[in-house]
């Protein structure tokens, strides 16, 4: 899999509100119980157990079997992947406005009809 494929995957799956609640809950409780998590939910365990599918799928947490427990947690590793991606992103997005700036800045202090 790619770099940019994880990030695709990574993308899609925080795009879910359902899901991003889940993230903030483990960011919240550290570790919870696929139960505690079905219960902070409105809606039904199959889908709650969809979007733990889909998270655990993009690598965003992992999950561990204790007994008849499964146990979520964030992987911090992949946040960590993921939060270095978005600056870098960020980063490079605000040269290109930058440049764009300076750009319009010369344009804007040249004689009307100078191209």
């Amino acid at each position: 899999m790619t770099v940019l494929s994880e990030i695709v995957d990574v993308f899609t799956a925080i795009a879910e509100p359902n899901r991003r609640k889940i993230l903030e809950l483990l960011v919240a409780c550290g570790a919870l119980a696929a139960t505690d998590i079905y219960l902070k939910f409105g809606t039904t365990h199959a889908a709650v157990s969809q979007h733990l599918k889909v998270l655990r799928e993009a690598g965003l947490v992992d999950v561990e079997k204790r007994k008849q427990q499964r146990i979520y947690t964030l992987n911090a590793e992949k946040i960590a992947e993921f939060e270095v991606w978005v600056k870098r992103f960020t980063q490079r997005t605000d040269e290109a406005f930058s440049r764009l700036d300076a750009l319009l800045e010369t344009e804007k202090t040249k004689p009307s009809g100078e191209k």
